[in-house]
């Protein structure tokens, strides 16, 4: 029998979660974002519906050539855990092509409506197979720690995103940069580290460890065990993007930003002007 894109049977798959996918696709490929897809699944479904349209989306990639290279982590705000009436984080997948080299620019038409957030990422030298995972198993498994800018962005229109929304699409993912120093954990306390992120070099965020789940590490057992109960758990080398630091800010043609951990780092990132494209 022949399958969709993505090797995936078609009969397999439901119908809302195939148009779901192709309309977030479709406006990640024409750069004209879509309306929202929570409607598609007014029947029911939820979360898992979502993560299903995730998931078919990745499989495409996957079997265009694109290489995943790890996960980031969402929703790790309470503040933004309230607005979107939720008590948990969401997931998404990280491609090799997502990435921007520090103090690298994002070319003008790359992204369709890109925010900016800095976070603290991780970088696993081991596995991590357990569906319990604990505080330990993350601190024996991660190799080091780095700043990273996370670029957001989201095919849904206008961001009139639901939890629903964010989480087919494939967690808002958009871009990411990543500080060139590793740290290992031994030397800093993510938890107790404070974030400033400028634009054009006026104060656009600030932030702490504290405000993403309580900390990064804790953020990182939270995806460490929801991956391993679906089967699909953090493996050595993986990246893993970890949750906001603090607020994020919008970002236009023409700014730059920068972002500075003390202890961890700094990492930078322009974004090109529209008649820059490459």
């Amino acid at each position: 029998m022949p399958t969709a894109p993505g090797g995936v049977r078609p009969d397999a798959v439901p119908p809302a979660v195939v148009k779901a996918a192709d309309l977030l696709a479709e406006a990640a490929r024409s750069g004209v974002a879509c309306p929202p897809v929570r409607h598609l699944f007014d029947g029911g479904g939820g979360m898992e519906t979502a993560y299903a349209v995730q998931q078919l989306n990745v499989r495409r990639g996957q079997q265009a050539g694109r290489r995943i290279v790890g996960r980031k982590i969402g929703l790790t705000s309470p503040a933004v855990q309230r607005q979107l009436g939720v008590d948990r984080p969401d997931f998404g997948a990280l491609f090799a092509d997502m990435a921007v080299p520090d103090g690298g620019q994002v070319p003008a038409g790359r992204l369709l409506q890109p925010k900016v957030e800095a976070e603290a990422a991780l970088v696993l030298g081991r596995d991590l197979p357990e569906r319990e995972c604990t505080l330990v198993d993350v601190l024996r498994a991660v190799d080091f720690a780095l700043p990273a800018l996370e670029i957001v962005d989201s095919r849904v229109a206008g961001w009139d995103i639901s939890l629903v929304d964010t989480v087919a699409d494939n967690a808002s993912c958009g871009l990411y940069v990543l500080g060139g120093t590793p740290v290992p954990l031994d030397r800093i306390d993510l938890r107790a580290v404070t974030m400033t992120m400028e634009r054009n070099g006026e104060t656009a965020a600030e932030g702490t460890g504290a405000a993403c789940l309580g900390g990064p590490l804790n953020a990182a057992v939270w995806l460490a065990s929801a991956l391993a109960e679906r089967g699909d758990p953090l493996r050595a080398g993986d990246l893993v993007l970890t949750g906001a630091l603090g607020p994020m800010a919008p970002a236009a043609p023409g700014d730059t930003f920068e972002a500075r951990i003390p202890d961890l780092g700094s990492v930078r990132v322009g974004f090109a002007e529209e008649g820059d494209r490459q």
